[in-house]
């Protein structure tokens, strides 16, 4: 018999977001009214974001309804490109399945269905489960927001399926917690600058950027949301300097 799940009572993980771009309902922190006159204390990365911000402007990142959609997204983009997501994310709130306690309670050949444009449907089912399951165990999105950083993320490391990326990017975006997120395009633009080997651990590409970015919650999602933003545009495997705002490489600083 299949077990039955409840959400957790007034989860604010399930509440819906206040906040909206041209792209939609967004989850994070509200912009400032204007960018920050210093963005990390290091000199290089320092211009680069003030570069991509000038070009680009602010992201309003992540896209969201509510905080737990972005801990299913966070999932859904491993592997695969935001649009996919969008897709597999729209055919879940077409069925309901957007709070933990619905998806573990959906029929497995719906769920599995639903997540096929993301790719890796079968592994990612699974996935969004085991998340779920530790979600509504471990108390929802105020034990998230509340526990200490370090320890909610060694916790959510232990979840099936939940690796360094995707676990910083539910602290940073869903919890509103300074957690750096490091994807493939923070790899490659800080080491095409020269600051980073291309090859560095993903610990050690987030203690650097967690050293030398400043205290700034809005700071830690928004350069993330930029690095986004300009590998989609032009900082490929192929890069294409001449669509980035900011300025060419100039090796260390």
């Amino acid at each position: 018999m299949q077990p039955q799940w409840s959400d957790l009572s007034a989860d604010p993980g399930l509440a819906q977001s206040p906040l909206a771009s041209e792209r939609g309902p967004y989850v994070g922190t509200p912009p400032p009214r204007r960018a920050p006159r210093r963005w990390a204390e290091h000199d290089g990365l320092d211009q680069l974001l003030r570069e991509l911000h000038a070009g680009f402007g602010f992201q309003r990142w992540w896209p969201a309804r509510t905080p737990f959609e972005v801990a299913l997204g966070a999932v859904l983009t491993q592997n695969t490109a935001w649009t996919n997501v969008e897709k597999a994310l729209a055919n879940l709130r077409e069925l309901g399945l957007v709070t933990p306690a619905r998806v573990l309670a959906a029929d497995g050949d719906e769920l599995r269905a639903a997540l096929r444009p993301s790719g890796y449907f079968n592994a990612k089912a699974r996935k969004l489960c085991e998340l779920s399951r530790w979600y509504l165990e471990y108390g929802g999105l105020a034990a998230l927001r509340e526990k200490p950083l370090e320890r909610v993320r060694a916790d959510l490391l232990g979840v099936w399926g939940v690796g360094p990326e995707t676990a910083d990017s539910i602290l940073c975006y869903a919890a509103g917690r300074p957690s750096v997120v490091v994807d493939a395009y923070t790899r490659r633009i800080l080491s095409r600058h020269g600051w980073v080997e291309a090859d560095a651990p993903y610990e050690v590409l987030r203690t650097w950027l967690a050293e030398r970015l400043r205290p700034s919650q809005w700071i830690c999602e928004e350069f993330h949301a930029l690095f986004v933003r300009a590998g989609y545009e032009g900082c490929k495997p192929t890069a294409r300097c001449e669509l980035c705002p900011a300025s060419r490489p100039q090796g260390p600083s």
